[in-house]
């Protein structure tokens, strides 16, 4: 029997004193695989080290517990934000004849000037106040926004749906049936039940080819340097209208990953009833990640996120102590150094990806319509009706366009801005001028929505 520490209603609250070690263990073993499918599943979607990945993703949740002096209980894993953005400087890359091994460290570079403007926002916030910046940012903004991330995002998980099908649909109900009708740990982690089991089912069909995984050595360094941003910087060999082209794109689609982080920090504050947004304070969150991002983008791993499974996973131990993330994190950080298991992920066949990609990007849509609605964003006003749709229309429109984006030249640079981008530009400008009283961002602490995840 353990002692109770603290309740929260009638629900009991413990630590690690009361806990015990083994416990302790066990409990940084449930965080782990909260995060797991969703976490690696965004180097499998990009060609991103998935070694990389869970290296990054632990080291940046120590160093944010770090940076809020361990006041924070939260995991930093893959952000699915940025899918758009790396797919579409691939996409610039290819009609530059450059593979996608070759493209990838240029949109890291985006990524991690996209991590550093979260540094930008820590400061004014720190200067002028949280409730004042976000004032700029409000959900009719950042909820088209995110609902246009995945809309642009469906067609690639049809695509690899179309390798076959069967797999894919075994993906797609067991997502529905855990996340429906699951219980307890099954209910937190759909996502990952669904890869697990449509990988199975692919490998005993004979639908998935190990042999990559026979070759792959038990240790390894997590990542190769020709593979990060500094070995694009050394070779030499570095196209800048690329380079410039990537920032542009990319950096945007930090406003809405922002709004995200502060959603997602207020869920975990309801959760522990503690104003973390006071105490930390919402400046050294924001530092947290935004380092955390843009360190893991310079060395070939994707964005990181406050990752919400990791809050469900809070409000059904009972356990608040941040000691029991840290661990998932340094599990994270010896799984990396295992290049059989990143092999093993790797092999994972296109149409399981599909399947739990459809469900995925459709939730991303979900959550930036849950945004406004949680927020009363008011479309009877003219002024937010215009913002949306034009933010929506520009979005898809450029997107699904012939060229794909807006290109133009300055001096020798051939700059090419994706949909979302502009989109993303224009939204915020839109809603700082037209007339008219502007909504204002007010993260919902009970239910704040998770960009990107299940």
């Amino acid at each position: 029997m353990t002692k109770e520490k603290a309740s929260i209603g009638n629900e009991p609250i413990f630590d690690a004193k009361t806990l015990g070690t083994p416990r302790m263990l066990v409990l940084g073993l449930q965080h782990l695989f909260a995060m797991f499918g969703a976490t690696v599943l965004v180097p499998i979607l990009t060609g991103l080290s998935v070694s990389a990945t869970l290296l990054f993703a632990g080291l940046a949740t120590l160093f944010m517990h770090l940076v809020t002096k361990k006041k924070v209980p939260v995991f930093l894993g893959s952000s699915f934000a940025f899918l758009g953005g790396y797919f579409a400087v691939v996409a610039s890359g290819a009609e530059l004849g450059l593979s996608q091994r070759e493209a990838l460290p240029y949109a890291c570079v985006g990524v991690a000037c996209a991590g550093l403007l979260y540094l930008v926002l820590a400061l004014i916030c720190k200067v002028f106040g949280s409730k004042n910046v976000m004032r700029f940012f409000p959900p009719v903004v950042t909820g088209p926004i995110i609902i246009a991330i995945g809309l642009i995002l469906a067609p690639s998980a049809i695509n690899n749906c179309s390798s076959n099908w069967w797999i894919a649909l075994v993906a797609i109900v067991v997502v529905i049936v855990c996340n429906i009708w699951g219980k307890g740990m099954i209910k937190i982690i759909p996502i990952l039940m669904g890869v697990l089991v449509s990988y199975l089912v692919a490998a005993i069909t004979g639908n998935v080819d190990f042999s990559g995984v026979k070759e792959a050595a038990w240790i390894g360094l997590p990542f190769q340097m020709q593979d990060t941003v500094f070995g694009l910087i050394g070779s030499g060999n570095v196209n800048t209208g690329l380079l410039v082209s990537s920032i542009v794109m990319i950096v945007p689609i930090a406003f809405a990953t922002m709004m995200e982080h502060v959603g997602d920090i207020s869920a975990i504050s309801g959760a522990i009833e503690k104003n973390l947004i006071e105490d930390p304070g919402l400046h050294r969150t924001l530092i947290g990640d935004g380092i955390g991002t843009a360190i893991a983008a310079l060395f070939g791993a994707p964005a990181n996120t406050t990752y919400g499974e990791n809050t469900g996973v809070l409000v059904l131990t009972k356990v608040y102590d941040s000691k029991v993330v840290r661990l998932a994190a340094i599990y994270a950080v010896v799984l990396s150094f295992c290049p059989k298991f990143a092999a093993l992920i790797s092999a994972m066949p296109a149409a399981t990806i599909g399947g739990v990609s459809i469900i995925l990007y459709g939730m991303i849509s979900a959550v930036g319509v849950r945004n406004m609605v949680e927020n009363h964003t008011d479309f009877q006003k003219s002024r937010n009706v215009i913002v949306a749709a034009v933010i929506l229309g520009l979005a898809l429109g450029i997107n699904f366009s012939d060229a794909g984006s807006i290109s133009f030249t300055v001096g020798s640079m051939n700059i090419a801005l994706s949909g979302l981008a502009v989109a993303s530009i224009v939204g915020i400008i839109l809603n700082a001028i037209l007339p008219g009283k502007r909504d204002e961002f007010m993260p919902n602490q009970e239910n704040s929505g998770s960009l990107g995840k299940f």
